[in-house]
């Protein structure tokens, strides 16, 4: 709707100091808008998710506030590995927050998440504060100034890679180990007739792990509620997808199972294909394979400086061109469900509450 009297408004005799004005009062007038998502690819379904979404303006607001606050926590998390302030394993989620953030935006409170090591995100969406995960990432190691056994998301038992929230199971420090621990969430709720699922997420690296199939037969066996996610950054460690994977194509690695490739930049299309998935999960159908195609901006963890594989030129320009938060705040200013002095506030909000 506010796409075409923004049309109406740019063909009208309306001075062009009074459009700005009228604009502004559409969007008082017209809460929702629609956008277009790129097309998804589907394996083994004649039909998926819509590639018509729309978002409230309240809603794209704290879609936009929740993946700056997880961008600036995960420099912050940079910043005091590289002070020394956290040791050992810190692996960092920048660039792939719109997966997470749509994610939980169409998920039932009682449906369950486990992922692997990069799961910091998870853990703060979930219902830990930014200062609970910081604490835990240092107080691992008892520094005095962040004291994480008091205060950390597990007391500092885990670390960067153990962390946990209520039906979220982690953060898991071994390749693929989640995949098992995922069916046997998606059987929990089969078991006690639950009209919940289980969200399986796992890299493109754990993509080529064995366990995976075996799984998979499970649950296409028993008809079980698991959404199985591959988060394809397009690098296992410091390999190329297409040096490790004889096949790219995620969302077929199911083979028998339908699957959907999902552009997982756009906050907006991950969340409608989460909403249709758990739809047809809950249809009792079976379970599925997501492939959601993202980017991390850092290396595999922060002891790998993600250069000796890829240029500074290629991040660079997926920064420039395919960065989820900058692409959603364009789209939500461009509709006029927010102006850029609305997002800026936000911005200064993020900036107080984390300082890196």
């Amino acid at each position: 709707m506010i796409n075409v009297l923004s049309n109406v408004i740019k063909a009208s005799k309306v001075p062009i100091q009074q459009q700005s004005l009228v604009a502004f009062s559409i969007r008082l007038a017209s809460n929702e808008v629609s956008f277009q998502t790129k097309p998804y690819k589907l394996h083994r379904l004649e039909s998926g998710p819509s590639t018509n979404v729309s978002v409230t303006r309240d809603d794209a607001l704290d879609f936009y506030h929740k993946m700056m606050m997880i961008r600036r926590m995960e420099t912050a998390a940079g910043n005091l590995y590289k002070e020394r302030l956290i040791r050992g394993f810190c692996h960092l989620y920048a660039g792939q927050e719109a997966i997470a953030v749509g994610l939980c935006a169409a998920k039932d409170n009682d449906d369950a998440i486990i992922t692997s090591y990069r799961c910091h995100a998870w853990t703060y969406l979930t219902g830990s504060t930014v200062a609970e995960i910081l604490s835990e990432l240092t107080g691992f190691w008892h520094i005095h100034h962040f004291p994480g056994r008091r205060t950390g998301n597990v007391r500092g038992k885990g670390g960067s890679m153990h962390m946990y929230n209520k039906n979220f199971f982690g953060g898991n420090g071994i390749v693929g180990a989640q995949q098992a621990l995922g069916a046997g969430l998606a059987f929990a709720h089969k078991y006690n007739k639950k009209k919940n699922v289980s969200y399986t997420l796992f890299g493109d690296g754990a993509a080529n792990q064995g366990q995976l199939y075996e799984v998979i037969n499970m649950c296409a066996l028993w008809d079980l509620p698991c959404i199985f996610i591959c988060e394809n950054n397009g690098y296992g460690m410091g390999t190329p997808a297409s040096r490790a994977s004889a096949v790219t194509d995620y969302y077929t690695r199911g083979d028998y199972i339908p699957g959907v490739w999902v552009d997982g930049m756009d906050v907006l299309a991950v969340r409608e294909t989460i909403r249709w998935s758990r739809e047809y999960c809950n249809a009792g159908k079976g379970p599925l394979m997501l492939e959601f195609a993202t980017y991390r901006y850092f290396g595999h963890s922060m002891s790998d400086p993600g250069t000796s594989y890829r240029t500074r030129d290629e991040v660079q320009q997926m920064r420039k061109t395919r960065d989820p938060i900058t692409g959603f705040k364009d789209k939500i200013i461009a509709a006029g469900l927010a102006s850029e002095d609305e997002l800026k506030d936000i911005d200064k909000k993020v900036r107080k509450e984390v300082s890196p």
